[in-house]
């Protein structure tokens, strides 16, 4: 049977009624031919009509398989440049995350030096205070406002600056870590992302298809709701490179800061040191010469003293040598007084003695006058004696205080690698 024969037509049943009993359930010999060449019919018609189906399922399964094959490939292909992407810029995050932590590192010693040198300027700020207070208990005239006082309030003030300064650079530095930890928690968060990224990817490329764990994922396309797109993709890691950049920058020129810092505070206050050293020696040196002019000239006070002493002691011996003379004189002027009548006469003995007496006299005033004087001088003597040692002990103390409390304290004054934090 062909596409082009003619349908055939299948007889009705006979319905005679004389034969009903026995043709009732069969059919024709035309019925039973018409049948056959029915079914021989259709059995060609779906034999042509598979035999294109599968004509048609051979170009289609050959076509199909090369553009999958060729569509694979090309998946292939882009995440492989997918994963060298990925590689790219997880290996910068990797680099500047290592630049961060080095930087951190690298300020948190910078911390502890700044610490360390604020500790440090408390022995400082110790020693000029004491200084200070000691040098108040300086007694009369030795209290004066001199030059170490003023070098002593400078180092005062001056350390105080420095601490002040210190606190703000330690500030800028905690600030610093804050910003270098953060950036570098975005890029690790980064670099996470990327890294399960480009394992995914590296997994997605490794498959083919004789893998045996691939599976079916019928909604998995319509799971790709995109977060971004490769360029706001690309833009997010450059700009949280960008950040981290800045911060690196930035942590560079706070090293720099920190280490000038360091470095103008330790030589100020080095320098602020010497000046008061030298201060002290000099104020010294004035006390030991002042206190040995003063011990030089109580020397000859001490001396004029003893002079003066014999000498009030010679002109006591003197008054008292002219008293036996002076009774003579007068009870020989009393006895002649009381001569009678006319040998009560200004004779030649008379106005001799007299003259003796008026002599005497004149005498016995001038040695008072001088004794009075030499007492005088003997007082002052004394007082300028008295007024000396009390200057001595008053530079004594004060060269105590200067040299042996002062100076001696001023030895404990950190050294430069204290002073900068070491």
């Amino acid at each position: 049977v062909t596409e082009t024969d003619p349908p055939v037509e299948i007889p009705q049943p006979s319905s005679g009624s004389a034969t009903a009993g026995y043709r009732s359930a069969k059919y024709t010999p035309a019925e039973w031919f018409s049948n056959y060449h029915t079914i021989l019919q259709q059995a060609g018609t779906d034999r042509y009509q598979a035999r294109s189906i599968q004509r048609e399922s051979k170009t289609l399964s050959q076509d199909t398989e090369a553009a999958t094959l060729q569509t694979q490939a090309e998946g292939t292909r882009l995440l492989g440049e997918r994963l060298q992407e990925i590689h790219y810029w997880k290996s910068e995050l990797q680099r500047h995350i290592d630049q961060l932590l080095a930087d951190t590192e690298s300020l948190l010693g910078l911390k502890r030096r700044l610490e360390k040198a604020l500790d440090a300027t408390e022995t400082p700020y110790a020693i000029a205070t004491d200084n200070l207070n000691c040098r108040t208990r300086r007694l009369g005239p030795d209290l004066v406002k001199d030059s170490v006082e003023e070098e002593l309030l400078k180092e005062v003030d001056l350390i105080r600056s420095v601490q002040a300064l210190l606190k703000r650079t330690t500030a800028q530095v905690v600030t610093q870590i804050k910003l270098n930890r953060e950036s570098k928690q975005t890029l690790e968060l980064d670099w996470s992302d990327k890294y399960q990224a480009y394992n995914f990817d590296d997994h997605c490329g490794r498959y083919s298809n004789m893998s045996p764990d691939t599976q079916r994922h019928p909604s998995s396309a319509a799971m790709q709701d995109q977060v971004c797109n490769p360029t706001s993709w690309t833009k997010f890691t450059q700009d949280n490179l960008s950040k981290a950049l800045q911060e690196e920058q930035a942590t560079h020129s706070l090293r720099l800061l920190v280490e000038r810092v360091l470095q103008d505070t330790t030589e100020d206050l080095r320098v602020q040191c010497s000046r008061v050293d030298r201060a002290f020696s000099q104020r010294c040196e004035e006390l030991i010469e002042a206190k040995t002019q003063l011990e030089m000239k109580l020397a000859q006070v001490l001396e004029q003293i003893g002079t003066q002493e014999r000498n009030v002691v010679a002109l006591q011996q003197a008054i008292h040598n002219k008293e036996a003379p002076l009774r003579v004189a007068q009870s020989r002027l009393y006895l002649r007084s009381l001569r009678p009548n006319m040998e009560l006469c200004r004779d030649e003995p008379q106005l001799s003695l007299e003259g003796e007496v008026r002599q005497i006299d004149a005498t016995l005033a001038s040695l008072h006058q001088q004794l009075s004087e030499a007492r005088g001088s003997l007082s002052h003597l004394e007082e300028s004696r008295m007024t000396l040692e009390k200057d001595i002990n008053c530079k004594t103390h004060s060269l105590l205080i200067e040299r042996d409390k002062c100076m001696t304290h001023r030895k404990r004054y950190p050294t430069i690698s204290m002073l900068s934090g070491y």
